[in-house]
């Protein structure tokens, strides 16, 4: 439901700091934690990385060389990752962090009900030899409960212990805020059970798509070899999984479909969906799943949930049996065997993505805690590594950029009196939080231990699910989060109108209170202004100040917003990353507007924080305005397989980094001034087709 980006940038290591950290924190850990302990590191290092540019290229001709060539050239993509920018690289820091907090939880040095779960949930994942010794053991109810389907009403029993269990098979379940009445939860049903990325890996008929359909099948079936079915019934069954993915594909909405808010809002009860999709067993799964009276319910896609009703009805229950049997193994795979996890990893990873090599067990433990019990572990994670200094830093960049987005909004040409009222209205009312939450999770409820990393996981899924349910009936959780703490990524939440910066994205180098402002503003305050325009993009202007999917727009003012709309969509749709590929505009619209819009509020935002001031000194020979614009383009350097390029440009709202640099600067005469482009050398769109939207 929310909109998130993900931007990061990454310190330079100086090892003769590694030294002033006690041992037991670990070399990664000592980098994010440095900057706060060696006071005469010079603060126009900690966030822009200027050793890293390229000075013999043209800023004007080619930004992301000059910001970004040594770097990039330097740092080719790891064998164990799809692609490798900034982002990752505080990732692995962070990941090398958790590591030391887990392993001293899995130690007993740490004591606590947080350091327990996370301790028992990683000894759980990291016993190499009775994962291997179990196989398929913490399947072996999972597969008798499916095995033993011999009705409809058991079909959609097992459908919905799936759910409860994480597995999304043939849709997907969850509880949220009403869209059109957000002092509500209600539950939401929509379109899933999906093995592929998207829908139109199963429709498109071009050569590179039928290619990976192949090898999908060919996944599917080596996955049943795996549990132990016979060669020609292993192939068999995939042919059948095919068949029904591609039923449930062809129902399926569009990524560009499925951003617009109004055409994913359906409120109806369990009679009204029996009827929309002439299927009868919906009143069973809703009583399996713990809802005997659910009341109204949003269906995201009723097309979809016609098509799903009536291959529910009507197709064999052998065949259901069959995809049940293949949901399962893909869902859990990761966690069990290693022929299993090398299996899903090959077909993912390698065959999707183009990554090389698995990473190693230690990373895909504590990615799949953060993923299940990830507040147990940020809790563990903020009392290292994030401190109150860093928190007031952030909270007055974000009032600033506040100011300056208001700014922005009361000298709009192209908007009315009225219009902008509302859009103060929401401005003001916006919430923000800043790096963990003020309640931690209440985990007693969960039962973690060493015995099964598989059935951890099942579990840790279902205690999220059980979560969910038990918001139905009660208040909005306003304090709840929808990312961990440790996570270097932030997002804005439409229904909430709130926006999160968990303590991941808001350390160094990504942020810093001591840093040069030029390069703060330009990577970090990008991030909050980004996260700020996502509130009045495409899809987020549709909600007013209280989260309500409510038109506050005059007819006039909402026209002239989309004309600028469409520009932008003609912008990206122009740029092609690889093999003739084009950028879908539509489709990161939202973030391209997102991108642009907080590029110019954070820089209106640094002249603001520096009115009345002695200006600042250049530093590194940039100016200011350099340094803002560099620390911008540092955030998203980025090398990337081509395999992960494409996947990106099919399912991904987000622009290939290279565009989300020269996309918004091509709109920017604020750009061209600072580095003096002129002419031919200018990177500017002709004037006329320049975005200029917030």
């Amino acid at each position: 439901m929310f909109a998130a980006i993900s931007m990061s940038r990454n310190p330079r290591e100086d090892d003769s700091m590694s030294n002033k950290i006690p041992h037991r924190i670990g070399l990664s850990a000592a980098i994010l934690l440095c900057f706060s302990l060696a006071g005469n590191v010079y603060a126009g290092n900690l966030v822009l990385e200027a050793q890293t540019m390229d000075r013999s290229a043209d800023p004007c001709t080619d930004f992301v060389q000059f910001a970004n060539g040594k770097w990039l050239a330097a740092n080719p993509v790891p064998a164990d990752r799809a692609r490798y920018g900034a982002y990752d690289e505080v990732t692995e820091r962070n990941l090398s962090a958790l590591k030391t907090i887990a392993e001293d939880a899995a130690a007993g040095t740490t004591k606590g009900a947080a350091a327990t779960l996370v301790g028992a949930f990683y000894r759980s994942g990291t016993d190499e030899a009775r994962i291997e010794a179990a196989g398929l053991k913490p399947l072996a109810a999972e597969l008798a409960g499916i095995d033993a389907v011999g009705t409809r009403a058991e079909l959609i029993a097992i459908i919905a212990h799936q759910h409860r269990r994480g597995i999304n098979s043939v849709f997907t379940f969850f509880v949220d805020q009403d869209a059109k009445n957000t002092q509500r939860y209600i539950p939401q049903l929509a379109q899933g059970g999906l093995g592929l990325p998207d829908r139109d890996y199963y429709l498109k008929g071009d050569a590179k798509t039928r290619v990976i359909r192949s090898k999908y099948v060919a996944h599917v079936a080596r996955m049943f070899g795996l549990l132990g079915d016979a060669p020609a019934q292993a192939r068999l069954n995939a042919a059948t999984v095919m068949a029904l993915e591609t039923g449930l594909a062809r129902a399926s909405m569009t990524k560009v479909q499925l951003r617009d808010p109004q055409a994913t809002y359906h409120l109806m009860g369990v009679a009204g969906l029996a009827r929309r999709s002439g299927y009868r067993g919906w009143a069973g799964y809703f009583r399996h799943i713990g809802l005997a009276a659910p009341g109204d319910v949003n269906v995201a896609q009723p097309k979809f949930f016609a098509q799903a009703g009536h291959m529910l009805a009507a197709t064999a229950l052998p065949q259901w049996k069959t995809y049940l049997r293949w949901q399962l193994i893909n869902a859990t795979a990761k966690d069990l065997a290693q022929p299993l996890v090398e299996a899903d990893f090959d077909f993912y990873g390698r065959t999707l993505a183009g990554t090389k090599e698995l990473q190693p067990r230690w990373k895909r433990v504590l990615i799949t805690i953060d993923h299940t019990a990830g507040e147990a572990l940020g809790e563990l994670y903020v009392e290292k590594f994030f401190g109150p200094a860093a928190k007031a830093g952030a909270l007055d960049m974000v009032a600033n950029i506040k100011l300056a987005m208001r700014d922005r909004i009361a000298s709009l040409e192209w908007m009315g009196a009225a219009t902008k009222q509302q859009a103060m209205k929401k401005l003001d009312t916006l919430v923000v939080k800043i790096g963990y939450p003020d309640v931690w999770r209440d985990y007693r409820a969960l039962r973690i231990d060493d015995a099964s990393f598989a059935a951890n996981t099942l579990r840790a899924n279902a205690f999220e699910f059980a979560r969910g349910l038990a918001k139905l009936g009660k208040p909005i959780d306003r304090k709840e989060w929808g990312m961990t703490p440790p996570t270097v990524n932030a997002y804005y939440n439409p229904t909430m109108n709130e926006m999160v910066f968990p303590a991941g994205i808001l350390q160094p180098p990504l942020f810093h209170v001591d840093a040069d402002a030029a390069a703060n503003y330009g990577n970090t305050g990008a991030t909050i202004g980004h996260e700020l325009t996502h509130a009045f993009d495409d899809e987020g202007r549709q909600f007013d100040a209280d989260g309500n999917l409510k038109s506050w727009w005059t007819k006039e003012d909402e026209k002239n917003f989309l004309r600028r709309v469409s520009g932008i969509e003609k912008q990206f749709d122009e740029f092609a990353p690889i093999d003739a590929i084009h950028i879908n505009g539509k489709l990161t619209a939202g973030e391209n507007i997102a991108d642009l819009g907080g590029l110019k509020i954070a820089l209106q935002a640094l002249k603001k924080s520096l009115a009345g001031k002695p200006q600042p000194a250049d530093i590194d020979g940039l100016t200011v305005d350099q340094r803002f614009f560099v620390a911008y383009a540092q955030s998203f350097r980025e090398n990337m397989r081509s395999e992960k390029l494409r996947l990106q440009l099919a399912t991904d709202p987000h622009a290939p980094a290279k565009y989300r640099v020269i996309g918004p600067l091509a709109n920017m005469p604020e750009f061209a001034d600072a580095f003096a482009c002129t002419g031919n050398r200018s990177p500017l769109r002709p004037a006329g087709q320049r975005v200029n939207i917030w």
